[in-house]
């Protein structure tokens, strides 16, 4: 049998944006992107657009520097707390609406001790992620590499935790937290992390950042009230817990470049993509 068979589109969209990169000097086309995604020219761009929500070349363009830097630009104007006024000119979409709470370092070792997680694994639209909960809400979100294991990522964040299997609990959270903005919001969210002051603080600023838009590190951490502590903000990036919820994938160089990204930088970009594109869906 075909290894390729079961993949979903996400992973084959994936495979084929991860050669197009690697052969970039090449110029590749896009027959040369379905084969290898594994599919037919026709087939896959269709599924590229359904996926999307728009054409391919679209797809591309967004993903270009010098576009990527005009949202940069276009985003640096979106007034404190995440919501463009009128004058601004932008349209935002609302983000999945979450109550976010914040234990200090201080008190989190009696957190860590102890305490019961239920956790499960479900498919996205960026692949496959994991997810532990608790009677306070969400407490972690990852995205998976192929093979991995919710179990074994929960494990690794949480030591000394009690870890107790829910697929549906898990499955139906994740089906929440991926659905589309109008529908995520309908039912806020909550959710937790443990972190330093700084740590919170960088990651309450980047909640507050609609999909579709883009910061520079800098200005992240302008607006997380430390100035001049763009280093120190990727540090703090590094370590988010709530992968996609606290949006560390809308933040780029401020030259356009995606940079680096905790669940690899190829899906940084075609969640900047896709976030994009939906923007640009009839309203």
């Amino acid at each position: 049998m075909n290894r390729d068979t079961h993949l979903n589109d996400y992973e084959r969209i994936a495979r084929s944006f991860a050669w197009m990169e690697a052969a970039r000097a090449r110029q590749p086309g896009w027959g040369d992107m379905a084969a290898a995604a594994g599919l037919g020219e026709p087939e896959y761009r269709a599924r590229l657009q359904a996926w999307s929500g728009v054409s391919p070349e679209r797809l591309l363009e967004i993903l270009k520097p010098g576009h990527l830097q005009g949202v940069l630009q276009q985003s640096s104007g979106l007034p404190e707390g995440g919501r463009a006024g009128a004058q601004a000119g932008l349209r935002t979409d609302q983000n999945q609406r979450f109550e976010l709470d914040a234990i200090s370092t201080r008190e989190a070792a009696a957190e860590r001790t102890g305490r019961v997680i239920g956790y499960g694994e479900a498919d996205t639209p960026y692949g496959s992620a994991a997810i532990g909960f608790t009677w306070r809400g969400v407490c972690h979100l990852s995205f998976l590499p192929v093979g991995g294991r919710a179990e074994d990522v929960l494990r690794a964040a949480w030591p000394e935790a009690q870890l107790t299997e829910r697929r549906e609990t898990a499955e139906e959270l994740l089906g929440r937290i991926f659905s589309d903005p109008e529908v995520a919001a309908r039912e806020p969210l909550r959710a937790w992390v443990l972190g330093s002051e700084f740590q919170v603080r960088v990651w309450q600023a980047l909640v507050t950042l609609p999909g579709g838009h883009l910061w520079s590190y800098a200005e992240l951490a302008a607006r997380a009230g430390s100035p001049g502590a763009a280093r120190a903000v990727g540090s703090a990036m590094a370590s988010n817990p709530l992968a996609f919820l606290i949006p560390c994938h809308r933040v780029l160089r401020q030259n356009g470049e995606v940079g680096r990204y905790g669940g690899g930088s190829v899906r940084k970009a075609l969640m900047i993509a896709r976030e994009a594109a939906h923007l640009e869906r009839p309203a």
